[in-house]
C-alpha cells in the first residue's frame, strides 16, 4: 500500500526515513519561486544537490558499466539556486540533498516532477530497496535539442513509499548491496 504524508512524517521523525526533512511542500525561498520540494500528499519531493557529473564525448570515452571511464564526464559544482546546464541530448549524474533510511518492510520508487518532464527532462532512479541507506545518485536526461537548466537545491523528483504487511526475507543490507551507505554522487560499480 502506498504511504501517506502522515506515515512519511512519522517515519522521518522517529526513524530518520528522510534527512533533512521538510514538513511542507516548499514553493518559494526568501520570496523567490523554487521548483517545489518537501512533503506532499502521498510522497516526498526530493532536491538535487550541488554536484553534477555531466557526460561528454570530448575524450572519446565509452560508457561501460563494467569498466567505467571517468573521462566520460566533467565535474560541475554550483551553489543552491544556480543552474547546471545539461547539453542537448545528453545526461548528467547528480546526488540528492536528502539522505534515506528505508525500513525492512518498505520499497520506495522515484518518478520525475511534471515541471521538468514538460521541458523534456527525464529523471531516472532505481528502486530504494528494503534496508537501503544513503544519498541517492540521480540520472537526469535532457531529451531536447537545447541545453537544459537544472536548479541546484530545488525539487527534481518525487519518492513514493510502499509498505508490505511483512518484512522481506533478504534485504539490500543483508546481501551487502554495493551502493549501501553511499554518501555522495556514486559512479557505477560491479560487485
Amino acid at each position: 500500500m502506498i504511504k501517506s504524508d502522515k506515515w512519511i512524517r512519522r517515519m522521518s521523525r522517529e526513524h530518520d526515513l528522510i534527512t533533512p526533512f521538510s514538513e511542507r511542500c516548499t514553493v518559494s525561498d526568501r520570496g523567490l519561486p523554487v521548483i517545489s520540494y518537501g512533503l506532499s500528499s502521498y510522497g516526498y519531493d526530493i532536491r538535487v544537490g550541488n554536484n553534477f557529473k555531466v557526460f561528454t564525448d570530448v575524450y572519446g570515452a565509452i560508457v561501460d558499466p563494467k569498466c567505467f571511464d571517468s573521462r566520460a564526464f566533467v565535474d560541475i559544482n554550483v551553489p543552491d539556486g544556480a543552474v547546471c546546464a545539461i547539453p542537448p541530448n545528453s545526461f548528467a549524474l547528480a546526488q540528492t540533498v536528502e539522505r534515506f533510511k528505508i525500513p525492512r518492510n518498505v520499497l520506495a520508487t522515484c518518478i520525475g516532477k511534471s515541471t521538468y518532464a514538460r521541458c523534456g527532462i527525464v529523471v531516472c532512479i532505481t528502486p530504494l530497496e528494503p534496508s537501503w541507506e544513503g544519498v541517492l545518485t540521480i540520472e537526469i536526461s535532457n531529451t531536447t535539442p537545447l541545453p537544459a537548466a537544472i536548479y541546484a537545491g530545488e525539487g527534481l523528483a518525487q519518492v513514493l513509499f510502499f509498505e508490505s504487511d511483512e518484512e522481506c526475507e533478504t534485504s539490500y543490507k543483508d546481501r551487502n548491496g554495493k551502493y549501501q551507505g553511499q554518501t555522495g554522487l556514486t559512479l557505477p560499480r560491479l560487485g
